[in-house]
């Protein structure tokens, strides 16, 4: 079977590894783009990985890690430069690549304010600047520092070069706040890059790629001579730290800055609905390629300043703000072969070889084919031609077949009912796309992948025990499930071909191995929940389930007890906020398993599941409290109140139980409210529950 990777799919070791590759290739591009100003791929190609990855990380949570590209903006500044600590982040957006994109965008505002007909949703909406994003901080006026974005959190002090671009004002006029930062976009525009690479021509000096390489190249010598001699220029487009307001508005704050000296990207508008907003992204489409500077998109911004503190932060991006972006390529070419791989769950994915094809400078040679019903959905056949697309939920993805062009030789797929792995067979579940093999344990394909899974980074990760070794010592015998990897050292001891004298090993890397592999034996409860590797129990979910019950102890005894229904155990489980019947289903399902209780005791005779704090806020009255929210609030959404309760150190569950500390009753207040009196528990108004958070 052919191992290269593909570029989507729905078993979890499948997306894990494609997630790790994906990472892997946005860190060298964005070294490449950031601190090289070289990049490697087009704009579109790049966005078309990044999503790919947060679609990934959609489906699989557990993907998420502090150190993915999801979560930083940029990359760490190169050396060279000074540090420069942001007083608040330089975050990205979220992207938008279709209309359906920002009519949900829309409904999502709207829900999340809980905004009534009357309310008016005004969106900012301005070019998307193709440039190098910069920070100026302002005091007393004075223009103090300059820095680039970097990581988010860390830039590079560019100030001495920022000082020579023409359109950076080196004092604002009062009145202005004591502290006020700008941030915007450098770049180059269309004419003057024109006559720089000229003359970089003409005097045999490098000629530049495009106008942000060499703005960003420009504006980041550490000779500022050489950056003053460049034609850079400057946009504004928000505020950064501030110690007094300037306006009350996306477009108040946009009006303030044009007072003081700065320009600001056209055509801009502010729009009031989503029908609005495609038109004007439809039109700017066409008038962009008459504009003299390079744009990749159009960024909207809720307009009204309090709304957007509102709304808040996700991950590495601003809520109450999104990027939309140009279409991006397509490009056609042939099916080869259709082929299946054996996820960790033993789910069957299939995946379309392709004849290897460019999509924007990016060749392609796989596609997901998701699952059997996608294929029948789409009419794909073996030896169809068919659109490929770099852009949407899943990238690269399939756009269609394009049946007029189908050839005689062409012939549907036959999707497997055994696995091709172990032969086993593959049934499909009722309500389920997925066709999984029942092989279990005795699958090599699902062994090797839990395997990985358990050693993986958010897992055991032990210190010397990737996944390819992890692969490599099961092919060798040396393991045959997780817990075997605790034995290896004594194994070792026994064995007539010791680690040590094996290709690639060493006496002292096999000792720094089963040292690392002690240090482990010990482990948080988390970390171990999510290293079994039970379906739909992802980072996040297992951390619920940890903060839950506390203990492994606890743990293993309530989803025992939780196989019947009727239990409490099973009502507390379901009661967890995040976990509802399917996934509890999952859960109760890998209990039942006597294989999987067999290696539960033989993986804890080796290693200690640790006790687990759930880690909270220390100065909030509700921290530590179990809150239930129930009928209509009218100051603020459900999904608002809910996150301001959670941002506090409060545990959010959807049912009144005996441990509820607070019922939050709105309007219309039903069943829940009923409960929680028979039951004691203290019920608050809207009102009171604002007082009590402050």
């Amino acid at each position: 079977m052919n191992n290269a990777p593909i570029d989507m799919f729905s078993g979890f070791n499948e997306a894990q590894q494609r997630h790790k590759d994906l990472s892997a290739q946005l860190r060298k591009h964005d070294d490449a783009y950031y601190n090289q100003d070289a990049p490697l791929i087009s704009d579109g190609e790049y966005d078309a990985l990044r999503t790919e990855l947060l679609a990934l990380e959609e489906k699989f949570p557990e993907l998420t890690t502090k150190d993915s590209p999801s979560q930083n903006v940029g990359v760490a500044p190169k050396s060279g430069f000074q540090k420069v600590k942001h007083a608040l982040p330089m975050l990205s957006l979220g992207n938008a690549f279709n209309d359906d994109d920002i009519e949900e965008f829309f409904k999502r505002i709207g829900r999340f304010l809980s905004l009534g007909d009357d309310d008016v949703l005004e969106l900012a909406a301005e070019p998307k600047i193709d440039g190098l994003s910069c920070s100026l901080r302002y005091e007393q006026g004075k223009l103090v520092q300059a820095a680039t974005r970097g990581d988010g959190e860390t830039g590079e002090d560019i100030t001495a070069n920022v000082r020579t671009i023409i359109d950076v004002p080196h004092e604002i006029s009062a009145p202005c706040p004591d502290i006020i930062e700008v941030r915007g976009e450098i770049y180059i525009n269309k004419d003057d890059f024109i006559a720089l690479n000229k003359a970089q021509e003409e005097s045999g000096n490098k000629v530049f790629a495009n106008p942000r390489n060499a703005a960003a190249g420009s504006v980041r010598q550490l000779d500022s001579t050489i950056t003053a001699k460049r034609p850079l220029r400057f946009y504004a487009y928000a505020l950064g730290e501030t110690t007094q307001p300037v306006a009350d508005t996306q477009d108040g704050i946009r009006h303030y800055l044009i007072t003081k000296g700065f320009q600001l990207p056209e055509p801009y508008a502010v729009l009031t609905d989503a029908a609005g907003v495609i038109a004007h992204y439809n039109r700017l489409i066409e008038e962009r390629a008459a504009l003299n500077y390079d744009i990749d998109g159009i960024v909207y911004k809720v307009n009204r300043l309090d709304w957007q503190q509102r709304l808040g932060f996700v991950a590495r991006a601003p809520r109450w703000a999104i990027a939309h972006k140009f279409p991006a390529e397509q490009a056609v070419t042939v099916i080869e072969a259709i082929e299946i791989q054996v996820g960790r769950t033993g789910s069957l994915t299939p995946v379309a070889r392709l004849k290897p094809i460019s999509v924007g400078g990016v060749v392609v040679s796989n596609a997901t084919l998701h699952n059997e019903d996608e294929i029948a959905r789409k009419d794909v056949r073996i030896g169809d031609h068919v659109v490929i697309q770099r852009a949407g939920d899943v990238i690269p993805q399939i756009v269609k077949a394009l049946h007029d062009k189908r050839s005689t030789d062409s012939h549907s797929y036959v999707f497997p009912t055994s696995c091709p792995i172990c032969g086993a067979h593959a049934v499909r579940e009722d309500g389920e796309a997925a066709r999984r093999c029942t092989g279990g344990l005795t699958c090599k394909a699902q062994v090797k992948e839990r395997l990985k899974h358990f050693v993986s980074k958010n897992g055991y990760d032990i210190d010397g025990l990737g996944e390819k070794i992890v692969a490599q010592f099961l092919e060798d015998g040396l393991i045959k499930d997780p817990a075997d990897i605790f034995t290896l050292e004594a194994q070792d001891k026994d064995s007539l071909t010791p680690l040590r004298n094996r290709d690639g090993w060493g006496s002292t890397s096999a000792k720094k191995l089963f040292e690392a592999i002690s240090a482990k034996r010990e482990i948080e409860l988390p970390r171990f929940i999510y290293a079994l590797g039970i379906r739909q129990v992802g980072q996040a979910t297992a951390k619920m389930l940890a903060a839950n019950y506390g203990s492994y102890d606890a743990w293993i005894a309530a989803m025992r007890e939780a196989a019947d229904p009727q239990s409490a155990a099973y009502g507390e489980l379901i009661n967890i906020d995040g976990i509802g019947a399917l996934m509890a289903e999952d859960l109760i399902e890998f209990f039942k398993e006597e294989h999987n209780r067999a290696f539960l005791e033989k993986l804890t005779s080796h290693v200690t599941p640790l006790d687990y704090d759930a880690p909270q806020a220390t100065d909030s009255p509700i921290t530590g409290k179990v809150v239930v929210f129930t009928g209509t609030l009218e100051k603020t959404s459900r999904a608002e109140a809910k996150a301001k309760a959670e941002s506090l150190g409060a545990k959010v569950t959807g049912s009144v139980s005996k441990k509820t500390d607070y019922l939050i009753a709105g309007a219309d207040a039903g069943s829940k409210l009923k409960k929680a009196q028979e039951s004691g528990v203290s019920v608050l108004s809207e009102d009171e529950w604002l007082a009590l958070i402050g």
